[in-house]
């Protein structure tokens, strides 16, 4: 009996900038073979679901509330039942903190973290039965950089685990540096200020977001403030080493926003708003330092973007125009081509694939 393993239909979940009565949350499905999408369902109950992250299984997302008040900004679960073609929304929390910007889940799936933008601090919560967050635990920070309007004290904007999940990095817009704790990873994930370590990446860069090498103790870093995009050599956890710094937005718009690398780890994107939106593409070279081949210009203000896992297509949220972008991606030169195919969504603002578990069809 011969079998085919069905693998082209993928989920691409969509966070996007609304208020809590609107389905601010949506569940599409995405061929890869023909680029097609088509609305499954949707979540209502968040203020600005601004950024999400996925459960490894597909299950449980997780997003921010990104409000700027941090009386009304929330961390929160959601339930997908991809049979039922549902999505709902299962617990609140308040992030303790103004503008939860993005959000991350470590790699057991038991930490959900929060970088929270205006409050310079970052919020955990420990994940319980069926996804939920428990209660917060608030982390903040002090200190300030050069900018003297930007940097000012701590923004903090994102929150990453390292690939083998013994540390959080945290990027501080705010101060020019990379807040590191070094985490217990046999257990339920702890976050101890007793070891935290700072790392100094480059004065006026403006951290937001990175990307680890998929092969190598290397992680690529961008800049919003200088349009910097720096790779930094992690081998030593306790010292992080700028070892470059590519300039992306040669316009100064001070708006880079969003970074990522090709599933085969040989080239790198990252998003600019404000002036020349589009999205600058690096090709990873031999040692692992990056090199500017291209420029794919895009809608207004792309602010986040994502791949997907076979490499074939990028999607670029282009929020200020209210669509989703669907570009080709060529393989072995990394390069990008519209295809005209669009998502209509107000305010799209983070994308994330999820990919099926495959079923098999009898021959």
């Amino acid at each position: 009996m011969n079998f085919s393993i069905i693998l082209s239909i993928i989920y691409l979940f969509v966070g996007s900038y609304s208020g809590a009565k609107d389905e601010g949350v949506r569940v599409y499905t995405f061929d890869t073979e023909t680029a097609e999408t088509t609305y499954l369902c949707g979540a209502t109950g968040i203020s600005n679901p601004g950024f999400l992250c996925l459960s490894p299984d597909g299950r449980h997302i997780y997003s921010v509330g990104e409000d700027a008040n941090e009386v009304t900004a929330t961390a929160n679960s959601l339930e997908f039942n991809p049979r039922k073609g549902t999505l709902k929304l299962t617990s609140s929390q308040l992030a303790h903190g103004g503008a939860p910007s993005n959000i991350a889940l470590s790699p057991n799936g038991r930490l959900v973290v929060t970088a929270n933008y205006y409050s310079g601090s970052i919020t955990s919560f420990q994940v319980k039965r069926g996804g939920r967050l428990g209660s917060p635990n608030v982390y903040k920070f002090t200190g300030s950089s050069v900018h003297p309007e930007r940097q000012t004290h701590p923004y903090m904007h994102g929150v990453y685990y390292t690939p083998d999940g013994k540390r959080l990095w945290c990027t501080d817009l705010g101060t020019d540096q990379i807040r590191a704790f070094t985490l217990d990873s046999h257990g339920t994930p702890q976050i101890d200020p007793e070891h935290q370590s700072d790392h100094f990446t480059k004065a006026l860069l403006g951290p937001r977001h990175l990307c680890f090498s998929p092969d190598r103790p290397l992680a690529y870093l961008l800049g919003e403030i200088s349009g910097e995009v720096c790779t930094l050599d992690y081998s030593d956890p306790d010292h992080v080493r700028v070892l470059q710094a590519v300039l992306c937005d040669s316009l100064g718009a001070g708006g880079s926003a969003d970074i990522h690398m090709s599933p085969d780890g040989r080239f790198v994107y990252a998003s600019h708003r404000l002036k020349g939106d589009g999205l600058s593409i690096l090709r990873v070279k031999e040692d692992g330092t990056l090199t500017k081949i291209g420029y794919q210009p895009t809608a207004a203000y792309p602010r986040n973007f994502a791949i997907t896992p076979d490499g074939r297509y990028l999607l670029v949220a282009s929020r200020d125009e209210d669509v989703i972008q669907i570009f080709s991606r060529h393989i072995l030169t990394g390069l990008l081509t519209d295809t005209g195919k669009r998502i209509p969504m107000n305010n799209p603002s983070c994308l994330k694939f999820f990919v099926p578990k495959a079923k098999k069809r009898c021959r």
